[in-house]
Formats: C-alpha cells, structure tokens, sequence
C-alpha cells in the first residue's frame, strides 16, 4: 500500500467513468479531478455498493447535497465496483451526487487507502486549486465522516479564499 496524501499537496489528478442520476436518467461520462479546478471538491472512497455503511454514508451525503453545494463544493462517490453496479445502487438509493467506477483501482493507489483487496474509507477535500487541504482516512471503516464535519471543513477552506 503507498502512503496516504498529505495535507498541502496537490491532489493527485485521475478520469474516471461515472454515472450520476439527472432527473431519473443516468448520465454516463469520464469525469477528471483536474477539470473541477475553480471549486472544491469532496471526495469520498467507499469500499463497495449497497452495504450497510457505505449506503448510510452515500444517502446521507445525497440527502444533505445542498449543504455542500452552498459551499461551492461537488461531492464525487469513489467504489472499485463497475459503473452498472453504481448505477443500481445510486436507482436504488437516490443517489443525486456521481458515482465513480475505479475498479483498476488507480485513484485508490493514488491517494494510497487500499487495504489489501479493500479500499479504505476515505475523504478528502480538495480546494480549488486542486491542492488536498482535508482528510480522514478510516482505520477500519465502520463510520464515516459526517456531514457537519465536512462542510466545517469546508467553510474554514472558503473563509481562507476571501482572506486572499
């Protein structure tokens, strides 16, 4: 396992397929972390669809959606499953935020949070100039970040914007 990115670095860029749910279609697409530069960007590495606490994560973080997207931010899903997996689990769940297919496990290496053959839950918050400014990276996963904590984080990165 590569170590996990530290705080201060740039964020390390990577396209990935994804499917995100518009008014009940899905919409299919690459989308690339580079490209979202001019906004944060929240990052959350679940290890896998319809389990119990990556589905608890994913609702909430789509349920609260507004509260990230008041701050300017987009909340990206990240799972090694395959885009049809994430496209059920998003139908099932509505699921408002993308998910992302990194089943060659490239942005896990990446942000180094594999754990074996699983994928650590993770989040990291990524500021517009795609620099990583936040992060949690769970030892065992069975909670995640919520998202009070989040957007906490979230507004300190704006407040530091207007401050420039």
């Amino acid at each position: 396992m590569s170590k996990a990115r530290e705080i201060g670095q740039p964020a390390p860029d990577f396209t990935l397929p994804a499917v995100h749910l518009t008014d009940g279609t899905a919409v299919r697409r690459d989308l690339t972390l580079s490209e979202e530069r001019g906004h944060p960007v929240v990052l959350a590495f679940y290890p896998g669809d319809d389990t119990s606490v990556c589905t608890k994560q994913l609702c909430s973080y789509s349920s609260g959606l507004e509260a990230f997207t008041d701050l300017g931010a987009t909340v990206w899903g990240i799972s090694p499953q395959d885009i049809e997996s994430h496209e059920g689990f998003a139908r099932k769940f509505g699921l408002r935020m993308p998910l992302l297919a990194d089943a060659e496990r490239q942005a896990v290496a990446a942000y180094g949070i594999g754990l074996g053959a699983l994928v650590r839950r993770s989040v990291f918050i990524v500021d517009a100039d795609g620099v990583l400014r936040w992060k949690h990276v769970a030892a065992l996963g069975l909670t995640f970040r919520d998202i009070p904590t989040l957007t906490e984080q979230l507004a300190v990165l704006n407040s530091r914007t207007t401050e420039i």
